[in-house]
């Protein structure tokens, strides 16, 4: 059943994003979703309850905040850019991720990427290695607020 259903929420989704209703293209949007659909099942993740109502609820706080954390960081990004002086440190850091299952952590990872002034370079094993523009960046991932709100999405 969680399999059918979520093969219906990605048709929804490919509806939705396309906005493109002609036969042939509702055609290649269903096989497209069928073969995701057989992919993730071969790779073993079609069991994973990556999409509960549980986390549903839980994410719509955490997107309001990272929002948040995106109009700060465009602001603190467009401030670097247009100074005169360019002040910036580039640095890699590493942070281990707190959150166990493989979602949470591409969901960590693909949150600092969407943060401009910061890039996941490297996800293996919970470790994430970030480059950020500058240090006050590298403090604020090494702080780890984003990781500890990514873990607190699956706290049960």
């Amino acid at each position: 059943m969680r399999i059918l259903l979520t093969l219906a929420l990605w048709m929804i989704a490919w509806l939705l994003w396309s906005g493109l209703y002609k036969p042939l293209l509702i055609t290649l949007g269903v096989i497209s979703c069928l073969l995701v659909l057989v992919l993730t099942r071969r790779m073993g993740n079609a069991g994973q309850e990556y999409f509960s109502l549980r986390l549903t609820f839980k994410l719509v706080p955490f997107w309001t905040w990272l929002f948040g954390e995106l109009v700060k960081a465009n602001l603190q990004v467009t401030r670097i850019i247009l100074s005169p002086s360019l002040p910036i440190s580039p640095t890699v850091v590493r942070i281990d991720a707190l959150e166990e299952e493989i979602g949470g952590q591409a969901l960590l990872a693909n949150s600092i990427t969407l943060t401009p002034g910061t890039v996941t370079i490297d996800d293996h094993d919970a470790r994430l290695f970030v480059h950020c523009l500058t240090q006050e960046g590298a403090d604020e991932v090494r702080e780890g607020e984003m990781n500890r709100r990514i873990a607190r999405l699956n706290d049960r």
